[in-house]
């Protein structure tokens, strides 16, 4: 397992290195990348603030659980810190698994539990404001 909180660029290539074994079927990569917009405005730029031993412990709590709810052969997760332009990669998660539904249906625990449970904080940057933004896990229909 890899976790990391880190200020710099996220690139996917190591992290998918890290979790490929020969055993994995599946996988997944998600990226959660800044957009240029959010509930009807503009935004400029987004900025992360964590408390990074608490943070990367929380990471590690949310990879465990999806260990033992899946059969899942490896996770690496990695969140970004500091000032993110429009396009830049804020969150990324890896799994592999032996199969794709189980790297799909831990991925998606994966993302979710973050955003519900690590503390990590984002603030919007707009034209005509700020504010900081309480990130909203996705639910299945």
């Amino acid at each position: 397992m890899l976790v990391e909180i880190s200020p710099e660029p996220l690139d996917p290539t190591p992290y998918l290195q890290h979790v490929r074994q020969d055993e994995s079927g599946a996988v997944v990569l998600f990226l959660g990348v800044v957009r240029n917009n959010n509930l009807g405005r503009r935004v400029l730029y987004l900025e992360y603030d964590a408390y990074p031993e608490m943070a990367e412990r929380k990471l590690r709590e949310v990879a465990e659980d999806a260990r033992a709810r899946w059969p899942i052969t490896d996770v690496a997760i990695a969140h970004r810190t500091g000032r993110l332009e429009i396009g830049e990669t804020s969150l990324l998660v890896a799994v592999s698994s032996p199969h794709r539904h189980d790297a799909f249906a831990a991925c998606h625990h994966i993302v979710n539990r973050i955003k519900e449970v690590v503390p990590i904080w984002k603030k919007e940057v707009w034209e005509d404001g700020e504010a900081w933004i309480e990130g909203e896990p996705v639910r299945e229909k």
